[in-house]
């Protein structure tokens, strides 16, 4: 059993967070704290194997909270689930030591996958002992990681997706359903459903312009940092 520190400022997030990982055949949630002292002082008195933090906290960020558990004997691995989206930080997570990025909001199919990918990274890795050849170590970094990335909708094709995402990215001051379809060479209700998922799912926002007659139009920006 993989036992978990669920670490937010946020109550409601953070009982949130420690519902889905109950729902997770392996893990166990051993306690819910809410900064980064706490976390801290409860990872000393051991006990820990994975702690799911956020960073934009009061106090202690936790960025500095993740050194601070990495510089602690045996200390525990380290998920950072975060509102955060600049790379800067991306990168500052993983210098600190953290095994997996997961952006809010999330679904519960997406940290399931991230805490079954660190299962089988936790169960290749585990023993004091030497690895048998480069294969072993390649097998067990590949474990952890998913290739494909986070699960989709049903019927969400990734590759529509990215392009979606392409065309957004290009376009700042935002696109319409009808000028994305244009650009990834679709239909209109086809853009409209990837560009809705990214709405849900936090990766864009949405806004509605008024012209000068009729429904307002839906327009699509990438979301932004912080």
């Amino acid at each position: 059993m993989i036992r978990v520190l669920v670490v937010d400022d946020q109550p409601a997030v953070a009982e949130g967070h420690r519902r889905y990982v109950e729902r997770v055949s392996g893990f166990e949630v051993i306690g819910v704290v809410h900064g980064g002292e706490q976390a801290i002082e409860r990872c000393r008195r051991g006990d820990v194997d994975l702690v799911l933090l956020d960073l934009a906290m009061p106090g202690m960020h936790g960025l500095e909270v993740a050194r601070a558990l990495q510089a602690q004997p045996e200390g525990p691995d380290v998920m950072v689930l975060t509102a955060s989206r600049d790379l800067q930080t991306v990168r500052a997570a993983m210098r600190g030591g953290a095994l997996h990025y997961v952006v809010k909001p999330f679904s519960f199919a997406t940290l399931r996958a991230k805490l079954l990918h660190y299962a089988s990274f936790a169960a290749a890795a585990t023993g004091a002992r030497d690895v048998i050849d480069q294969g072993e170590i390649d097998a067990a970094l590949a474990a952890l990681r998913d290739p494909g990335g986070t699960d989709l909708a049903k019927g969400l094709s990734r590759e529509t997706l990215v392009a979606v995402r392409a065309a957004l990215l290009a376009e700042p001051n935002g696109l319409s359903a009808s000028r994305v379809a244009e650009i990834i060479g679709a239909s209109r209700v086809t853009a409209r459903r990837y560009l809705e998922y990214l709405a849900e799912t936090g990766g864009c926002e949405r806004e509605p312009v008024y012209g000068r007659a009729g429904r307002p139009e839906l327009v699509y920006r990438p979301k932004a940092s912080g």
